[in-house]
């Protein structure tokens, strides 16, 4: 991939383990003619609504099943749950007419929403066993010492709780980023596209212009790398605490 997306059109696609002549056009071109910054920005738009939204709702959702008894708690995890097993293609004509009655089309709030909705299931099944993880004795503790509900949440059991937020963050970061088909239906306007939708521009019907396409999947890439670097010590403390008990 960037062998193609720093040579040129002669040179790209030869199996070359270098660029010959390394040059910016492909990238140049990308972000200029390409509008590819456009739908950076857009893309970045969406994935920070999806990844604010599922967190926080995530969060609150998880404490209410792994903290409080009501009726019907077991049923609505498996309604969670079963939600997830519905694949996409059944969900996009009725997500479609909810956000057109809504009219959300064409706007990276919409398709954020959408997003979110999509991304919960599964980020409130993964805080649910980071919640269920911190010891009860912890949150007693914090009300013995003269601490509410708020401040015990905010004080106590969130920052216990934070590397969860991190797995679901990045969780929910993919499911914005790499998500074509909604994206597709929902974006009806090429200002509106994501960059998973924009890449598609660069596909002709006869050839492929494939250091356009390199190039502009190298820039698709780095931000998610960028995520990575930034959170990765927190990811590897979520995982490693969801995967024990007390």
């Amino acid at each position: 991939m960037l062998v193609s997306a720093f040579s040129d059109r002669s040179t790209s696609g030869t199996g070359a383990l270098l660029p010959t002549d390394p040059t910016f056009d492909n990238f140049t071109y990308v972000m200029t003619e390409g509008h590819f910054s456009l739908y950076l920005r857009n893309s970045l738009a969406v994935a920070g609504i999806t990844v604010a939204g599922a967190c926080l709702l995530a969060l609150l959702a998880s404490v209410a099943v792994a903290r409080f008894r009501f009726r019907f708690r077991t049923t609505v995890l498996v309604l969670i749950l079963v939600v997830q097993m519905v694949p996409l293609e059944a969900l996009v004509i009725p997500l479609f007419l909810q956000v057109r009655d809504l009219r959300m089309l064409n706007t990276v709030l919409g398709l954020g929403v959408v997003y979110v909705a999509l991304a919960l299931p599964l980020a409130v099944w993964m805080m649910r066993g980071f919640v269920a993880a911190v010891p009860r004795e912890v949150e007693e503790a914090a009300y013995i010492d003269g601490a509410s509900w708020p401040r015990m949440f905010w004080s106590v059991l969130f920052p216990l709780v934070a590397p969860g937020l991190v797995a679901t963050a990045v969780f929910s970061f993919i499911v914005a980023w790499n998500e074509f088909v909604l994206a597709l239906t929902f974006m009806q306007r090429s200002d509106g596209y994501t960059v998973a939708v924009g890449l598609r521009q660069f596909f002709g019907q006869y050839a492929n212009e494939w250091g356009h396409v390199m190039a502009a999947s190298t820039i698709i890439t780095v931000p998610v790398m960028v995520f990575f670097v930034l959170v990765q010590r927190w990811l590897v403390a979520g995982l490693v605490q969801g995967a024990v008990k007390g």
